[in-house]
């Protein structure tokens, strides 16, 4: 019963008139009186709530003395709410006062729940592309939405970091994130969608879930450069990586390290040594 008031409430009728109409619909047809009566309350907070709700079409009143008044059928009233909703959005959607901005905003969002209701909303959206760059433990999570979006005929790239079995394409470099003090920095996640929109953010069981937002042309471009940069050398490293390996041998990994900022700092002894195999 409770849920059934908060709904009603969540449309926009107020307390008593979400309790008069569930109790219209379980006893039918009544008086004013009847129905102050059953809710324990004041007959006049009772008739006003009720005048109300038949203005607006909500119940039916009765000719005759004493008025009863009766519920539309659950479909109708569900109907009649419905179309008033699209009608007030349609009207708000075209005539709100807009200002276009020069330059796309940037705007945070906190909150586990808040990030996935506005990533959910843009997969809905996507009609195109969506590229996605994400840890196995946020993968699980938006997992429906990517799938709703491929059986639309959305293309999907994707890279995950770990071992999911449901979860087959891995992210080939490992994270940049670096435990300091014990503290777990949390994961980062990145989605871009139909190259317009995207989400680059930080997610993890020690700290709040935080998204950055934006539709800026320069950080959707840097995000799928990134991506494809990561992806690139994956593949690179599948078909020629035996040939790095003889090639560059240990110094392969220690020029990867030395640009995603893992490598330790080099010695004198190290550097004039690298030195000196350049010169050779």
């Amino acid at each position: 019963m409770e849920q059934l008031l908060q709904h009603l409430r969540n449309l926009g009728f107020t307390e008593m008139e979400a309790k008069i109409m569930v109790e219209l619909a379980g006893k039918g047809p009544s008086s004013g009186y009847e129905v102050a009566k059953g809710l324990g309350v004041s007959r006049s907070n009772v008739y006003a709530a009720l005048q109300r709700l038949a203005q607006h079409g909500f119940v039916r009143r009765s000719a005759g003395e004493p008025v009863r008044y009766s519920m539309l059928k659950p479909e109708e009233l569900t109907q009649m709410i419905s179309g008033q909703v699209k009608e007030s959005l349609s009207f708000i959607e075209t005539t709100m006062p807009r200002v276009e901005a020069d330059q796309q905003p940037f705007y945070s969002v906190e909150g586990d729940r808040n990030v996935l209701e506005t990533l959910t909303r843009e997969l809905e959206r996507a009609e195109h592309e969506i590229v996605v760059d994400v840890w196995r433990e946020e993968a699980s999570l938006v997992r429906h939405g990517l799938e709703d979006a491929e059986n639309r005929g959305v293309k999907l790239l994707w890279s995950c970091m770990g071992t999911d079995a449901g979860v087959s394409r891995l992210l080939p470099w490992p994270s940049l994130e670096q435990e300091k003090d014990g503290v777990k920095p949390g994961r980062r996640f990145s989605f871009v969608i139909d190259r317009r929109w995207c989400m680059l953010g930080m997610r993890g069981e020690d700290s709040t879930t935080q998204g950055l937002v934006t539709e800026h042309p320069v950080m959707v471009e840097l995000l799928l450069h990134h991506f494809t940069q990561e992806m690139v050398l994956f593949e690179l490293e599948q078909d020629i990586g035996e040939e790095l390996t003889e090639r560059y041998g240990p110094r392969y990994e220690r020029i990867y390290r030395k640009y995603v900022g893992t490598e330790s700092p080099q010695s004198s002894e190290e550097q004039m040594e690298h030195i000196q195999e350049k010169d050779a």
